[in-house]
């Protein structure tokens, strides 16, 4: 279980992106959606570790991890997908792979990995994560890895981005086996209705707070409605839809 207790962020320069959330995610598949430039993305950070928060904690599984840095917190179960994700010089996608799981994989998990985010393994194991791969080859590979990791914790933020739509179909495939597995937890930032569709609960955040938050049943009507318009000052238009 994640909770976040009077969680507040702010950027260097003094300006607040997360004005204080508190809230318990316990569900098997959480999705966090909201208009952009509300404090999704800033939220996956603070659950990673890749920032801290100013003031306030953050638990899982009842281990304050609020001060923990990004490897302290993979140790623990939580793994991250970057919405823009890193790029390895000299490491082939096999062997990010292998390290992701900890180990030597055998053919077939490796086809079994690849094939969960839309790759095949023969085009794919052997080569390069540079500058060659495209953004949404790096993007799925990178998925592959926090998969790999078979977490306690998944953070994916915006998954869906530069992914042709049968790997996306695919991957929501994937995120719903986790979802109906014996093990792990999700959290997935998305605006995708396909994604908030499988989730166990939505979390609606805008301009650093949460509007709302309950079972897909009762939030996922009211987003499809328009009912909540989540205006940012910084973004006017935008919804969480």
């Amino acid at each position: 279980m994640l909770e976040f207790q009077d969680i507040k962020w702010e950027l260097p320069g003094g300006e607040p992106i997360i004005k204080g959330i508190s809230c318990k995610l316990d569900s098997r598949l959480t999705v966090i959606t909201g208009p952009n430039g509300g404090g999704k993305t800033s939220l996956a950070k603070l659950i990673a570790g890749v920032e801290k928060p100013t003031s306030g904690k953050i638990l899982f599984n009842g281990t304050d991890i609020t001060d923990m840095d990004i490897t302290e917190r993979a140790k623990l179960g939580v793994s991250y997908a970057f919405q823009q994700p890193v790029r390895f010089k000299g490491l082939t996608v096999k062997d990010l792979l292998e390290l992701a799981a900890g180990g030597q994989l055998g053919h077939s998990e490796l086809c079994a990995l690849l094939g969960k985010v839309g790759l095949c393994a023969e085009e794919y194991i052997n080569r390069e994560m540079n500058g060659a791969l495209s953004g949404g080859e790096a993007k799925r590979i990178e998925i592959a890895t926090v998969l790999a990791r078979n977490a306690k914790l998944s953070v994916f933020d915006e998954p869906e981005a530069g992914i042709d739509l049968w790997s996306f179909a695919r991957l929501v495939e994937t995120f719903e086996e986790i979802r109906n597995g014996t093990t792990g937890s999700l959290v997935i930032i998305s605006h995708q209705e396909r994604i908030l569709s499988i989730a166990d609960e939505i979390v609606v955040v805008a301009d650093g707070v949460i509007r709302t938050s309950g079972p897909r049943e009762e939030v996922l009507p009211k987003l499809l409605g328009g009912e909540f318009t989540c205006r940012c000052p910084q973004r006017k238009g935008d919804s969480c839809k």
